[in-house]
């Protein structure tokens, strides 16, 4: 049968077979193509027989057709009207993201999921990864092909891609998810719908942004370990997939630290006060120190040819203040929105008064030993004063600006 065509998407629903059985949990499989016809078919009903004879509930696959130019549509549809399980929804423009908002948010599923039309993720890790979202102990859950317990086959290139973008992802957007791009994943519906209302990204990038979102409202996302087999045949740029993922992450760090695209989330993760572990603090805290040093010294030697060296060192360190005190309030302690930003940047500036002094008195004691003390000297003398303000500036921000016992009170 066929519903009423939302705007650019034609859809075929599922047959029911018995409108009186009484409705057990439901999990909808979404399977995004882009001229497929030749691969679609076969895939579907592998993925329909495994579920049938081993999936514990209730399911619905459907066929999100990203507007394909061959063939794809016309086997989409004849296996919606011969599989009582399958449906079918045709799209006038491309993108994976595209597909998974569309089917996603009008889905009455319990659970919604996506895999990628090859299988290449073994299907024995579904029950796991739908498991604790039915179970409400999950918000999203994930396959993991970085994951310890994964068994992965794939190329050199694809292996060194993968595990750079996830090590960016980590390392300044402060991601503790290991693999943003394995096309196996999963969502409580209701939790799915308040992420779908502020992802921006309708194409590859969609994955990382509903997952950086939902990581930073505080939802609960589950890892799976796959076996996991590259397809020789797959069609993505790799390139130019990857470019459109930097500028993403770009696009999703300056939300962050604007505080914006907070979603509503669940009474328990409000109630939670359990700060970040220390070990994700220190690490976090050190790249983004490291990245602070890097601009403080190339603005100190910048300004430094043209005024004195305790002015050049106050104007870098005070600029490179603000950004660290920024970023640490994001990435480092997990604190989003504008609610007392500006609190935060005057209280971590003691700390930037604490460097300023140990600086300016490491210039003070170089002149006095070495008057004739050339810049290389200068900026090594401040490296080190710095590094003694930062373990005082770590110390102060957790301790007491970003105490989460102090924000409650």
């Amino acid at each position: 049968m066929t519903q009423p065509a939302m705007r650019g998407a034609t859809a075929i629903a599922p047959l029911t077979t018995d409108d009186t059985a009484v409705r057990t949990r439901l999990v909808e499989v979404v399977v995004p193509v882009y001229n497929e016809e030749h691969t679609v078919e076969r895939c579907v009903r592998r993925l329909h027989a495994y579920l049938g004879e081993t999936f514990p509930y209730d399911y619905r696959i459907t066929i999100a057709d990203n507007a394909s130019v061959d063939g794809t549509w016309q086997v989409a549809t004849a296996l919606a009207e011969e599989i009582p399980q399958v449906g079918a929804v045709h799209l006038d423009l491309k993108g994976r993201g595209r597909a998974l908002r569309q089917v996603w948010g009008d889905s009455d599923a319990d659970v919604v999921a996506y895999m990628d039309v090859d299988l290449s993720t073994g299907l024995e890790a579904f029950l796991p990864l739908v498991a604790p979202l039915l179970s409400g102990h999950s918000d999203l859950a994930i396959g993991s092909r970085l994951h310890r317990g994964s068994a992965v086959v794939r190329g050199p290139k694809r292996e060194f891609i993968s595990r750079t973008y996830n090590f960016l992802l980590r390392a300044t957007m402060a991601a503790k998810f290991s693999d943003a791009q394995c096309g196996f994943k999963a969502g409580r519906t209701d939790v799915v719908r308040r992420l779908l209302a502020e992802v921006e990204d309708n194409a590859w990038f969609f994955d990382t942004e509903l997952l950086l979102l939902a990581e930073r409202s505080g939802l609960r996302i589950h890892e799976v370990p796959v076996d996991w087999v590259d397809d020789p045949d797959s069609r993505v740029d790799i390139v130019r997939t990857a470019l459109d993922d930097l500028k993403g992450m770009a696009r999703v760090a300056r939300r962050s630290l604007a505080g914006t695209a907070r979603i509503e989330v669940p009474e328990r993760v409000e109630q939670a006060q359990l700060p970040p572990g220390l070990g994700w603090q220190l690490a976090s805290f050190a790249v983004i120190g490291t990245l602070s040093t890097l601009a403080y010294v190339l603005l100190y030697l910048g300004l430094r040819q043209v005024v004195p060296a305790l002015l050049a060192n106050a104007f870098a360190l005070g600029v490179t203040a603000v950004f660290n005190t920024a970023a640490n309030r994001r990435f480092t302690f997990g604190v989003t929105g504008p609610r007392d930003a500006l609190k935060h940047q005057v209280e971590g500036g003691i700390a930037f008064v604490i460097g300023l002094v140990l600086s300016s008195g490491a210039i003070a004691l170089l002149h006095a030993v070495r008057p004739d003390a050339g810049h290389s000297a200068e900026l090594a003398a401040l490296i080190g004063a710095n590094a003694l303000a930062t373990l005082v500036r770590f110390l102060l921000l957790r301790v007491w600006v970003f105490n989460p016992r102090r924000a409650r009170r």
